[in-house]
């Protein structure tokens, strides 16, 4: 592997830990199955393209991307709450209504930002050259990102959306509105998910109507590989062990499309993902066994 080809891959990496900690917060957090992400990502991308030809200032452009996930995630959850409608349906539901609606946003499949101002361009007079500017800024947005949302879940509203996503009943009793904390935490978690979308079409240098397929599955193996690796119940811990987990898959990914002795080309990244996440489930619940046999066999000495 290059260096450009590993330094490409750490930044989308880095990207998609922002989906992992998404998906964590509504897989994990509310116990809540939502795959608005396929959506919400190419939203994130398509509003903050078409803002940004539109000669709207990069980051507001990503800010008002952000906020369009949010809103995506919204609708979820009020199709979920309020018409008591499956949480799988619901989003799937939202999900489909945003292929159409992200074409709404772009006018056309696809939007070209090679020419275009990003968040990058105020740091272009830094002389540091792109493939490093890139990295560097979107990790420091991810770690800040992490260490943002980690805060939030250990404060008093965020360990009252953890209590809903654990005990909705106990929850409920001890006065915790299981409504508003579902609302909250699927506008937070679309709304990471858009933010990694408008990076990635910034750094990337293009929008497209497809490039949010699959996102779910990625942001999902992110969370079980960083879990595998963390047995921490600090949030900061588990939120960081999701953004190592999306690092340690997209580089996974990278080798395997890279070994030659392998055969893989790009258009089997789909096998590739359905390997590893299942190696990732897998690999777990084997050692659970073994520690069960060895101390089912300690007990019988």
């Amino acid at each position: 592997m290059s260096l450009f080809s590993f330094l490409g891959t750490l930044e989308i990496g880095f990207i998609f830990g922002l989906v992992a900690i998404g998906v964590y917060l509504t897989f994990r957090v509310l116990d809540f199955p939502d795959l608005t992400v396929d959506g919400s990502f190419t939203m994130g991308a398509a509003i903050a393209a078409a803002l940004i030809i539109a000669g709207v200032n990069p980051y507001l452009a990503t800010i008002c991307a952000t906020i369009g996930g949010g809103a995506a995630g919204l609708v979820t959850a009020w199709l979920n709450l309020r018409f008591n409608i499956l949480h799988l349906l619901a989003s799937i539901l939202t999900m489909t209504a945003l292929y159409t609606i992200n074409l709404r946003i772009m006018g056309k499949p696809n939007l070209a930002l090679i020419m275009e101002p990003t968040v990058l361009s105020p740091f272009a007079a830094l002389g540091i050259p792109d493939m490093y500017l890139k990295l560097i800024f979107i990790a420091l947005v991810v770690i800040l990102t992490g260490l943002a949302v980690a805060y939030f879940l250990n404060t008093q509203y965020g360990m009252g959306m953890r209590a809903t996503g654990a005990n909705p009943r106990m929850a409920q009793a001890n006065g915790i509105v299981i409504k508003e904390k579902i609302y909250a935490g699927l506008a937070l978690s679309n709304g990471l998910v858009a933010l990694a979308g408008a990076l990635f079409a910034q750094t990337n240098g293009f929008a497209d109507s497809t490039m949010g397929i699959g996102t779910i599955v990625v942001g999902l193996a992110a969370v079980i590989v960083g879990e595998s690796l963390s047995g921490s119940r600090s949030m900061l811990v588990i939120i960081f062990s999701c953004i190592i987990g999306s690092l340690l898959y997209r580089l996974a990914v990278s080798a395997a499309l890279n070994a030659d002795f392998m055969g893989f080309t790009t258009s089997d990244l789909n096998l590739i993902t359905a390997v590893l996440v299942g190696l990732a489930l897998i690999v777990p619940q084997l050692r659970r066994e073994q520690r069960a046999r060895k101390a089912a066999a300690g007990g019988t000495l």
